[in-house]
Parts: structure tokens; sequence; C-alpha cells
């Protein structure tokens, strides 16, 4: 059954989890056939279908291997969108497979992202430049004025080198080297740095001429396009991210172990420069204790001092996140203010841009993650999207994790109060057939004679104990619906008429109804329905046949008619164990299951039971 369905998921398809959860078999998938299966069922009582290559999907991660698929998906309203899904195989110790993990998300800007890209290649603006094999600009035209900023006189002269961005100059010193040694055309990218400071990136083609020792350009500028390249890659980070943490989060044992373990993934796989999580500490200073981090850190945050109260250093991203519980993004290190405090040591280790998102439970900040990129402008609204449902599914695992441990640790005071409880327990099922019995004073323990024989069929049957404590329980309330039907009915000094009959045989039902609610550890309110079904559909109220029948109910359902026929009722005189086993003989394999049947003969023909 589903177990997780989160607020992502509800805002991207517009169902609650509880539409989606009642809409799903309460039973464990497996078998990669029954989960297409039901997924296809489920997809037609929404009014859509499966995607093609799902399939393919969810039989690869029954085979281990963890892909993605794209395709679209149809929202609650009607409307479809572009999806990226991946399917997880969980597994169980033994390595077998106990369910499986859909994750999903709304490709919509990454596609968005990648047109625009498209319509900025379609459009660009032309450089033309003539400068000697060393660099010397020796001509340019008026786009490098209109794309730098530079005025045309002062470019004219300069050397071209000392534009390019430091992390460039070597490739196109190399690249200059090429053509002074006979390479005719170039092809190749870089970045120049307009006159704000800021840099541009050009698409190179250029030509050189041995004879005046020049080299002729043509470059195109396409800083856009490789902004929303980059954009579009990052959004495909935070998606990897985001599936990565839910996969953390299925596997996760440890909070620390966790928290360290997204860190690194954070960094090592998805490319960001440093990540840190941060838990607030409610002393005098409110300081930020760093409890996991990786990446290019270099004692950056012992050196920070970062705190979240309202002081100088808690006037930074983390800080504000921490107090306000929103996300703060600095796309630039060099120009946004509130870095102003680290600037030097963020520039010293290649920071330049960040994310902080707050870490949220029961509605108060607990912690902060805070996201480095050595890229400025790197975090884009998509992007950012992505990175907040991120955090609050790491909230959430950070919650879960603390229940468990809660648990493990209070493991010996919850069992003995489970002991309590079961004991409460019995109690209550046994006042619950004691009311019944008040009722019915005719057939008084009669209840408690159907479970005690059901118990010793069980045994007999080799059944677990656990099981066996339930059919006893099952056994003592099975009546409990009669308490719905007048009392001179259930003492009538004769055989009942149709009506009477029919009325009578609603108890199951009424007894199903009364205990449906109760979260009982056993199938009881399924036994108290199901103890009058037999195996060929002759019973009732349902008409259940063969394996619809729950095994309890078919335990419980040879033991009442043994102890019913065998005992005194208002309309007739008992008619003898023998006369109930004769019954149970002819019925075997027919009405009754043939292993409860056998197993019932042999107790009472050993003496293991007697009425």
């Amino acid at each position: 059954m589903i177990q997780i369905f989160n607020v992502g998921a509800e805002r991207m398809l517009g169902y609650t989890a509880a539409e989606v959860m009642n809409k799903i078999t309460p039973a464990a998938i497996s078998d990669p056939q029954e989960l297409i299966a039901r997924a296809k069922k489920l997809s037609l009582e929404f009014g859509t279908t499966i995607a093609p290559g799902f399939e393919a999907l969810v039989f690869k991660a029954a085979r281990g291997i963890e892909d993605i698929y794209e395709l679209t998906k149809v929202r609650k309203d009607g409307s479809r969108f572009p999806a990226i899904v991946s399917v997880t195989a969980l597994r169980d110790a033994q390595n077998g497979i106990i369910g499986y993990l859909l994750i999903g998300t709304d490709n919509t800007a990454r596609k968005q992202y990648q047109e625009v890209a498209e319509e900025f290649f379609e459009q660009p603006m032309a450089l033309h430049i003539v400068c000697k094999l060393n660099g010397e600009v020796v001509r340019a035209n008026s786009a490098w004025s209109d794309i730098l900023g530079y005025e045309l006189d002062k470019f004219i002269g300069a050397n071209i080198l000392d534009f390019i961005h430091p992390d460039d100059k070597d490739k196109t010193i190399e690249e200059l080297s090429s053509l002074g040694k006979g390479n005719q055309t170039l092809l190749f990218e870089n970045r120049y740095r307009h006159q704000n400071g800021l840099y541009k990136t050009l698409n190179w083609s250029a030509n050189a001429s041995i004879e005046n020792d020049a080299v002729y350009a043509l470059a195109v500028d396409i800083t856009e396009r490789k902004r929303y390249e980059y954009e579009a890659s990052n959004t495909s980070r935070a998606l990897a991210t985001l599936i990565e943490v839910n996969r953390l989060l299925v596997r996760a044992t440890n909070e620390l172990e966790f928290l360290s373990t997204l860190c690194q993934a954070l960094v090592k796989q998805r490319g960001y420069r440093m990540a840190w999580v941060g838990y607030l500490e409610h002393d005098e200073a409110k300081t930020m204790r760093v409890v996991a981090k990786d990446g290019v850190e270099e004692g950056y945050l012992e050196e920070a001092h970062i705190v979240w109260s309202d002081t100088e250093h808690g006037r930074g991203p983390s800080g504000i996140a921490a107090r306000s519980g929103e996300t703060q993004v600095v796309q630039n290190f060099l120009t946004d203010d509130r870095i102003l405090p680290w600037r030097a040591k963020a520039a010293q280790r290649g920071y330049a841009a960040s994310i902080c998102l707050p870490l949220i439970l029961h509605e108060k900040v607990f912690g902060v993650l805070t996201i480095y990129s050595g890229h400025a402008d790197a975090f884009n609204k998509a992007e950012v999207k992505l990175l907040e449902e991120m955090a609050s599914d790491l909230a959430f695992g950070v919650g879960a994790l603390r229940t468990r441990h809660e648990r493990d640790t209070g493991l010996l005071q919850i069992k003995q109060q489970l002991v309590k409880l079961e004991s409460n327990l019995e109690d209550t099922v046994e006042a619950i057939s004691t009311i019944v019995e008040l009722r019915d004073p005719y057939t008084a323990g009669h209840q408690q004679r159907v479970a005690e024989l059901a118990v010793t069929i069980a045994r007999e049957m080799g059944l677990p104990d656990e099981q066996i404590h339930g059919i006893r329980l099952g056994g003592i309330v099975h009546d409990l619906g009669k308490i719905q039907i007048p009392a001179e009915i259930l003492a009538m000094p004769r055989r009942l008429n149709e009506t009477e009959y029919k009325l009578v045989q609603f108890h199951p039902q009424a007894g199903y109804d009364i205990l449906k609610d109760i979260d009982f550890p056993w199938p009881i309110a399924q036994m108290v329905l199901q103890h009058h079904e037999r195996l060929d559909g002759s019973g009732y109220p349902w008409r259940l046949k063969g394996e619809a029948i729950i095994l309890e109910a078919r335990i419980l359902c040879v033991a009442d008619v043994v102890e019913a026929m065998a005992s005194h009722r208002p309309y007739r005189p008992g008619l003898g164990v023998d006369s109930a086993l004769d019954e149970i003989k002819r019925g075997n394999g027919t009405i009754y299951d043939p292993q409860v049947a056998a197993a019932c003969l042999k107790v009472f023909a050993e003496g293991k039971f007697k009425l």
C-alpha cells in the first residue's frame, strides 16, 4: 500500500493523499506485474492511461536498475504537464522486494529553459575583430562597445588576453598558438569581462593570416544561451538531488549519518561546491551548531561564527532563514550585502552564490541547509522550488528518524505498556462477550466454548501463537452481532420462520459493523463477518467461496457448528458430539475446509478436547 504521498505529490497532481491512498488495495506490492496492473487500474479510475515506457521502468527497478523516464502526466483538473519519473525497488534484509518507491517531478521549467535557449541561439549578435597572434587588438567593430561596454578607441591597441576570464586564458593562448602553427580555422568558446566586471560568453570562429601575422575572428554572444543551458542543467541537478534525498530517506537509520550522506551527495554527485546543515541552539548567543558538512569548507564555518540572533553575524542568509522560516538565495557574493561580513573568506574558497533552506518540523524551524555554488546566478526559480521540496522531504526524514529513535529507546517501556494494553483488550473482549450472553442466556458459554475449540484446532494445525491468540479473541465475540437481534427471537422455543431467520442471518454483518473501526492487530472483524460462510458459497451473509474466506473464519466455522449441534438450543435438545462430528465428516472438503475438518476430528479422536 502507499506509505508516503507527500505535499509535493499533492501539489503536482492535484489529488490529496487521502484520495489516492483510498484507491489502493491495502496490500504490499512486490511483483512488478502486480504494480503495473494496479497502476493501470488506478489510472482508469482517474480518467487517464499509463504512459509508454513506465512498464520497462518498473521491470528495470525489479532487476536492481535505477533509471528515469520522461513522460506526460495528467493532473486532477485534466491539464497535462511533462514529468520525470524514477522507480526504485525497496528490499528487505534478504534482498526480497517489499514494495516500490515512485518519485516524480514537474519538468515544465526545464522544457521552457531549453526552448528559450534555442531562441537565443537563433538570434545571435556578431562581433568582428582583427588581432595579432600575441593578442593585440588591431581592429574591432561597434558590437564590442555595445556588448562589452568598452569605448573602441580604448579597446583597440589593448591585448585581448587582458579581458579574458582567468580560467579561460590558458585555453585561449593555446588556441592562438595553434593558429600560428598553421591551423587555419578555429572554433571555441571563452568568457570576456564586461566593463561592469561581469563576464560574457562568446562563441568564436577564427582564421589566421600567416602573411601579416593577424587573426580574423567572428564572435557571437551566447551568454544568454549558456545561462539558460546552465539553469536547465541546475534544474536537472536539483531534480537528481531531490530523487537522491528520497532514496536516502528510505534507507536511512541514523539522523547524523543521513545528513552527512546528504551533504556528500550534494557535493560529490550533484556538483555543488559546499553544503552544510546547522541546528539551532537555544542558548543565549543563539548559535548555529554544524551537524553535517561536505565540500570545499577549509575552516570557513568555524571562522564565520554564524548565529541566528538578530546581530551582525546573524543577519546573513542562514540567520535570516532561521528566524523567518523562508528560503534565502544569494545569486552573487560580490554584489549582495547580506554576505558582506563573509565575502572575502567566501571568495577564497570559490563560493559565488548560495541558497539557505530552513528545515521545519511542526511549524518550527529546527535547522538550516545551506548550499554553495561556484557560479553566480546559480539558482533559478525552478531549481529553488525543487530544492525547497528537497528540504521539506529532508525535514520529514529527520522527524521520522527522531520518531524511530524515540521508539527504539523506549522499547522496553512500550513492551510493558503493550502487555498491559493486551490484558485490557482481552478484558474488554470478555466484557463484550458477557453482554451478548446476558441477552441470550440460553446459549450462555457458547462463544467461550467455540473459542476454546477453535484454539485447539488451530494448535493442531501448527499455526503461530500470535495467530492463535487472535482466533481465540475472534471466537469470544463471533456472535456479537446478535446484540441487535430482538431477544424474543433469540429465545424462540420453536424453529424460526423465514423472516425471523433472515434477521438472525444479519448478525455477522452487524458484528462486523461494530468491530470494523477498532484497530485490532488481528482480523477479528473479518472473522466475525465470515464465520457463517461456507467453502461452496452456501453460507451467509455474502456467500463467499473458497480462499475468499480467511483461514481464521474457516476455523471458527467448524468450531461453531460442532458446539452448536452438540449443545442445547431453545427449540431443541443437544444432538451430541457424535452427530456434530458426523456433520463435519459429511461436509469435509465441500462445505468445510479439509485441513480444519481433519484437525477437528483428530483432536476429538485423540481426546485433546471435550465439550
